[in-house]
């Protein structure tokens, strides 16, 4: 099990996320959401997971493809810290991602799949590092982080996400 991180081994723009993540095994937290992510959008249509609560807002695939960005890049940046990499990394511009990701020219049964085997790739990965290489540290948008704040990460950002698919997407495309 991974100790929770103090909010020191993170940039403050990522304390609410590791706040957010639920308390007990981040290993069984990330397992847990996947299967609810699965549950809660795997029967929404194409045209349904194309909803935007409001024009310029990100349509409900483009919110699930930056959810997988940001497991991508989080994962990443676990790995390379993990393999004590010196290089610092760049930052993530989250709408440009979405904006040259084309999601919405994806089904929605693809970019859950893919969601399903980037969180299982993490899962692993998150496992295999020890208390060692869990407090090794890595610089990332100009700012230094341990591994063990991406575990914690990932899930309060999937929550905080989740939480907004619930209140400003799901309610008005028929799900509920």
């Amino acid at each position: 099990m991974i100790k929770r991180p103090q909010l020191n081994e993170c940039a403050e723009y990522y304390h609410g996320y590791i706040r957010e993540a639920p308390e007990g095994d981040v290993f069984e937290i990330l397992r847990r959401q996947l299967e609810e992510t699965q549950k809660l959008l795997t029967n929404l249509s194409d045209q349904q997971a194309d909803y935007r609560y409001a024009p310029g807002k990100w349509s409900l695939k483009e919110v699930l493809a930056h959810l997988l960005d940001g497991e991508r890049v989080f994962g990443f940046r676990a790995f390379w810290f993990a393999r004590n990499n010196s290089s610092s990394l760049p930052s993530m511009e989250q709408d440009d991602f979405v904006k040259f990701g084309k999601f919405d020219q994806r089904s929605l049964k693809d970019l859950l799949a893919e969601y399903d085997h980037v969180r299982r790739s993490n899962i692993i990965l998150f496992r295999s590092f020890d208390e060692e290489v869990l407090n090794r540290r890595g610089v990332a948008s100009g700012c230094e982080f341990t591994v063990r704040t991406f575990p914690f990460i990932i899930a309060g950002h999937e929550r905080h996400h989740l939480g907004v698919l619930r209140e400003k997407y799901l309610p008005h495309i028929n799900v509920y």
